[in-house]
């Protein structure tokens, strides 16, 4: 059966219309929520939580003893108007959770927080400290001029999982949990 080609054309472009909305549909979009810049006598502080984060397919991997990585970017600048701005500091903060089904529990690394590692039982509160970060020293305040306009940029995103050749055909489906926020800013003068 042969169809016209502006038939063909358009069952084309419905077909990917329809693809397209269902995988936008079915997917949450990560955000990053409560951003907070505050200070205390001799840092500037950054509080923040990631939402949207988790999804179905990424649960599935950490239960399957998938080694999970968050990272978080922050960058801080100095505002100068019709200057281009001043980068301040550039950091990277990175968060690991890992799932040992033997024991039931969940190790997390968090690369700014002195402790070390956490280990925890509860699902819940492996996703929590996976998605704040709670008072990351950004910079001494003998670095900042009282008076100044500053800007924070932060974002997240999930880092991109390095697994021997042969597993990628097994788990094909790990690029489907991917996320990556956009730049959120928060500006202030110190």
């Amino acid at each position: 059966m042969n169809f016209p080609r502006k038939q063909k054309t358009a069952a084309v472009v419905l077909l990917g219309l329809i693809l397209c909305w269902q995988s936008t549909a079915f997917c949450q979009e990560a955000r990053l929520t409560d951003i907070i810049v505050t200070n205390t006598r001799d840092d500037l502080l950054l509080y923040l939580k990631v939402e949207g984060a988790f999804r179905e397919k990424m649960e599935t991997a950490i239960h399957s003893g998938i080694p999970t990585t968050f990272a978080f970017y922050i960058d801080l600048d100095r505002v100068r108007g019709f200057w281009p701005d001043k980068q301040i500091a550039s950091l990277k903060a990175t968060h690991s959770i890992t799932y040992n089904t033997l024991k039931n529990e969940y190790t997390l690394v968090r690369s700014w927080d002195s402790p070390g590692s956490v280990t925890t039982q509860s699902f819940i509160e492996a996703q929590r400290l996976m998605t704040e970060i709670d008072s990351l020293k950004i910079v001494p305040l003998q670095k900042l001029v009282k008076g100044t306009q500053y800007r924070i940029r932060a974002k997240a995103e999930l880092s991109k999982l390095t697994l021997p050749f042969y597993l990628h055909y097994i788990l094909f489906f790990v690029s489907l949990w991917d996320f990556r926020t956009d730049w959120y800013t928060v500006d202030f003068v110190f």
